[in-house]
């Protein structure tokens, strides 16, 4: 039995957009406006996000945490795939970005199911656990230990490791946390790259398998997702 994985040539990832992704009209929307700007590259894929929606919805996911929101792609695949009573809290530290996530929102009609939080997403992690009411900008969110079903990390990869520390309290048991960006283009396994964000996600690597206070799954999609559930 082999232990590899399939090459994804242009082709077959051709193949596999017409197959599987079922983008709307807005979202193709926002994914082409976020297109032309010079950090789409910061933009996940329909794929992943088709993703994300359905991992949201097979945990029944009622309060997700977003850590990393940019222009509101992936918002909008949770928020689309939770319940009436859910809530998504995005973290993110631009107002231009998400200035076009919010505009989406609306146009999709799920802002009102969706929180923003500007500023250090760190900081904002900490509040949530120090609550012991909502804060305005979380009304109807959750607060304190042991209070969110799902996280999806995806911000500045150098603080990999202290959002870590942060969310594996936030979570509950039997919680999800999904890490973007885990494989970073191949350079974690590359010796000769050391720059602070390979390092950082290298470590986040490292402490998540020596966890036993959770399960893993690292999967070899897109840039690399681990799937994390606490025990």
């Amino acid at each position: 039995m082999s232990r590899k994985n399939i090459q994804l040539t242009e082709k077959l990832e051709d193949y596999i957009f017409r197959n599987s992704v079922r983008e709307s009209p807005t979202f193709r929307k926002l994914r082409e406006e976020t297109g032309t700007l010079a950090q789409a590259n910061m933009q996940i894929s329909p794929e992943e996000g088709q993703f994300l929606h359905l991992l949201a919805k097979l945990s029944g996911a009622k309060r997700i945490l977003e850590i990393g929101t940019f222009t509101g792609y992936s918002s909008l695949c949770f928020a689309s795939a939770l319940p009436e009573d859910g809530v998504l809290l995005c973290c993110d530290i631009s107002e231009t970005w998400t200035n076009i996530a919010r505009k989406y929102w609306k146009e999709t009609g799920l802002e009102w199911k969706i929180r923003l939080k500007l500023g250090s997403a760190l900081e904002t992690l900490q509040v949530l656990l120090d609550s012991e009411s909502f804060p305005d900008w979380a009304s109807g969110f959750a607060f304190g230990p042991s209070s969110v079903d799902l996280v999806f990390l995806d911000a500045d990869k150098e603080s990999y490791p202290d959002y870590y520390r942060l969310i594996m309290k936030l979570l509950k048991p039997g919680g999800l946390l999904i890490v973007d960006n885990v494989l970073w283009d191949g350079s974690v396994a590359d010796s000769s790259h050391q720059e602070p964000s390979t390092i950082a996600i290298r470590k986040l690597n490292e402490t998540i398998y020596k966890d036993d206070s959770v399960d893993l799954s690292m999967i070899p999609s897109a840039d690399g997702i681990s799937l994390v559930r606490k025990k």
